[in-house]
């Protein structure tokens, strides 16, 4: 799991069948500052995270092929769930 801000939604003209229905996002991967971290990772969304929200995502794979209900599409990331706030003194 990875900490992530939204940049930006993902328009496709052609696409897998298995992300019919589905909102895809870019995900830039940050650190605990809020600095960029790593490369930005394309991710399903099913909670509505807005544009520079923060987010959890994971890699999970297998859970992501479950969720999309294909065990043979090509995604990995999706959000788990949308950050509200962090609190003072807890790290992220």
């Amino acid at each position: 799991m990875l900490l992530a801000r939204v940049e930006g939604n993902i328009t496709a003209t052609r696409k897998h069948p298995s992300y019919e229905g589905w909102r895809l996002v870019v995900c830039q991967p940050i650190n605990q500052a809020g600095d960029p971290e790593g490369v930005p990772q394309i991710a399903i969304d099913s909670h509505g995270a807005g544009m520079h929200q923060r987010v959890v995502i994971s890699s999970d794979g297998s859970a992501a092929r479950k969720a999309v209900g294909d065990e043979r599409s090509p995604v990995r990331w999706l959000v788990l769930g949308v950050v509200d706030e962090k609190e003072p003194g807890v790290p992220v």
